[in-house]
């Protein structure tokens, strides 16, 4: 039997599922971060990593032939020549200095994904001109790090995560990579634009471009032998966690698209058409012979959670009647700024009147969400995108009912939980087809 791992890494927690070769799950194992996550997030991160793997039967472990690992989009470290962070993480939500967003667009074309308070390259950028960047030699996503503590090469990540660093998937050099080849060492390709000041200046730390699924390289020895685990096991190039998503569902056609309502709301859709409208925190990714296009709003359920506990939602969602619309306009979010479908960094909560019944309120949370989804999903056509046929929905809202009903009530096509809603399970996927 061969298996292989795909590892999760959200907002609050993450996640390991283990499939086989017919895609039936063989281990799935989450954590939940720590209330101090944010004092030392690196080391968090780390350690829920290892107790992750660990906590993987080793009967499983010892069938394990490939790893990959997703995580969230735009969350950047910068980190020393031997892949240490010197400075906290950049996370997917925050965003550089205005000043260095206004430098950004004299140098990248318009409509471009970096275009966006939020990017990868916008954070970058805003921290070369605050931080001593002396003894930086990398930027790394998220899941680019993770996987470098499993495979021990810096500089490397995937076309996916680094879209909104600048890298461009249709200029780019397929880098597939199958078992035994050696990783090519040319420096991918950045865009001409690039070689302004003071972007040229930022170049070395860009890195080396790899298909999603690539196989890297092996898993080091040390961890090989301390979890158990085949010395042949190989790693490969990640993904963000909404793509994850996307390729669990299934959804394979033009048109159909994948809504995950985790903390934020990301929404997807299956185009043969290319979409990057940084005006409206539109972009795309590549995905097979289709483009992925889609936004990534910072509302969703972590407003939900701020307001009612887990058991509140469910006994709330129950008392409310889904057919009939809230008179309650509401734009959910934890603080100001917004990416899509509005794209305005300074964008204010608005979570006023709150009525005294909590169900009541719950509703028009619930409803502002759903327009917001449908919003997004309506932009995207209107620039070009497939009508849409149909929402699978991933990440912890699929599970609830009468959400479904209002969402559906406002997208106007079949709303449907996704048959595997684990982005976890998607990497998984991703790793066993590289």
């Amino acid at each position: 039997m061969q298996c292989t791992l795909g590892i999760d890494f959200g907002t609050s927690g993450a996640r390991a599922v283990v499939i086989d070769q017919q895609g039936l799950i063989r281990s799935e194992v989450s954590d939940l971060f720590s209330a101090a996550i944010s004092e030392d997030r690196v080391a968090c991160w780390e350690s829920t990593l290892w107790k992750l793997i660990g906590e993987i039967p080793e009967k499983v472990r010892s069938h394990l032939q490939a790893i990959a690992i997703n995580g969230t989009s735009s969350t950047i470290l910068l980190c020393d020549a031997n892949g240490t962070p010197l400075y906290p993480p950049q996370m997917y939500n925050d965003t550089c200095d205005p000043a260095s967003l206004e430098l950004l667009t004299t140098l990248a074309p318009a409509g471009h994904p970096v275009l966006s308070a939020s990017s990868s390259l916008a954070k970058l950028l805003g921290m070369s001109r605050t931080v001593d960047m002396t003894s930086v030699c990398h930027l790394m996503h998220q899941a680019d790090w993770l996987a470098f503590l499993l495979h021990g090469r810096v500089g490397l990540s995937d076309d996916h995560n680094s879209l909104k660093l600048g890298y461009d998937p249709a200029l780019g050099k397929d880098r597939s990579m199958s078992r035994g080849r050696a990783m090519p060492t040319a420096i991918a390709a950045y865009p001409d634009w690039f070689h302004q000041p003071p972007l040229r200046q930022l170049l070395p730390l860009l890195p080396q471009v790899l298909r999603p699924g690539s196989n890297i390289g092996p898993l080091q020895p040390h961890l090989a032998d301390r979890f158990g685990i085949p010395s042949d096991c190989h790693i490969c190039a990640g993904t963000t966690d909404s793509i994850a998503a996307f390729i669990a569902s299934g959804a394979n056609q033009p048109g159909m698209a994948v809504t995950s309502l985790g903390s934020t709301l990301v929404v997807k859709l299956l185009s043969p058409t290319r979409i990057d409208l940084s005006d409206y925190g539109i972009y795309s990714h590549r995905l097979g012979n289709y483009w992925l296009v889609g936004g990534a709003s910072n509302s969703g359920g972590a407003v939900l959670q701020s307001f009612f506990s887990t058991p509140e939602l469910v006994e709330l969602s129950q008392r409310i009647n889904p057919s009939q619309p809230s008179s309650l306009n509401y734009y959910p979010l934890l603080k100001p700024g917004e990416r899509f479908p509005i794209n305005d960094p300074f964008l204010e909560p608005q979570l006023t009147p709150r009525p005294e019944d909590p169900v009541e309120f719950l509703q028009g949370l619930l409803e502002s969400l759903a327009r917001i989804e449908a919003q997004g999903y309506h932009l995207l056509q209107i620039h070009g995108a497939p009508p849409l046929k149909v929402v699978y929905t991933a990440g912890g809202g699929a599970q609830n009912p009468t959400w479904q009903t209002i969402r559906q009530r406002h997208l106007q096509v079949p709303v449907y939980a996704a048959h595997h809603q684990q982005a976890a399970y998607g990497t998984a996927l991703l790793a066993a087809h590289n």
